[in-house]
């Protein structure tokens, strides 16, 4: 633990955000294009790029100009650690602060930068030791290991397949109190009446009800293949 610390410690917040963002598209297996980056991140190109070239040469990130940037092995545990904080974060928010869902992503993304690993491991213990964040997002462990979640939207589902909500996507409040008053939470099992038409709604059937859900809104909802 102390290990990580130091690792963490030796890079600024934005050099985390970078890594971390990374991350999260998917730049541990595959190249990331700089404009991809930089619209996760909010900022400019040349400025990705800057940033980019300081990371290469502390050996975080791999760069192909062609291709784009993908995180070496160390730079994956830097960002590993900092999706660990965020999501365990955002559950301990959620169950022992009394926050509700739509409001925890800020928070966590300041304070994931900040606590120790010694508080991370108490609220892990406190928790009950979570695989998964309220929205259903994979914790990743101390070792590394990310539990496989599902990367197909409920806007590509077609009529008469049942499926469960595995995760939704956390970044938009107004969606996620959205999600929650339609009932689209994990672990709701779903029947798809009939598929998306022409950037049309898809109609679905759940806790007994029919709800037609915008596109928009689908395509922030993961499912798996209902049990």
């Amino acid at each position: 633990m102390v290990e990580q610390l130091t690792r963490r410690s030796l890079f600024t917040r934005a050099q985390q955000d970078y890594l971390k963002a990374l991350y999260l598209l998917g730049g541990d297996e595959r190249p990331v294009p700089t404009r991809e980056l930089a619209q996760r991140l909010g900022i400019s190109s040349p400025s990705v790029s800057e940033m980019v070239t300081r990371l290469t040469s502390q050996g975080l990130v791999e760069h192909d100009r062609y291709r784009g940037q993908q995180l070496t092995r160390e730079g994956r545990k830097v960002a590993l650690e900092l999706v660990r904080h965020h999501r365990l974060l955002e559950m301990f928010l959620v169950r022992v602060l009394g926050y509700t869902w739509d409001e925890v992503h800020d928070e966590a993304e300041r304070l994931e930068h900040v606590i120790s690993e010694r508080m991370e491991q108490r609220i892990f213990e406190l928790l009950g030791q979570p695989e998964l964040d309220p929205h259903g997002h994979a914790i990743p462990t101390l070792a590394g290991k990310v539990r496989s979640v599902s990367h197909r939207a409920l806007s590509e589902c077609r009529a008469g397949e049942k499926v469960m909500v595995q995760r939704v996507s956390d970044e938009d409040p107004v969606k996620l109190r959205e999600l929650e008053r339609r009932g689209l939470t994990p672990g709701t099992p779903i029947a798809v009446v009939a598929g998306s038409q022409f950037e049309g709604p898809i109609e679905v059937r759940l806790k007994g009800r029919r709800e037609s859900v915008p596109l928009g809104l689908a395509r922030s909802v993961f499912v798996a293949e209902a049990p």
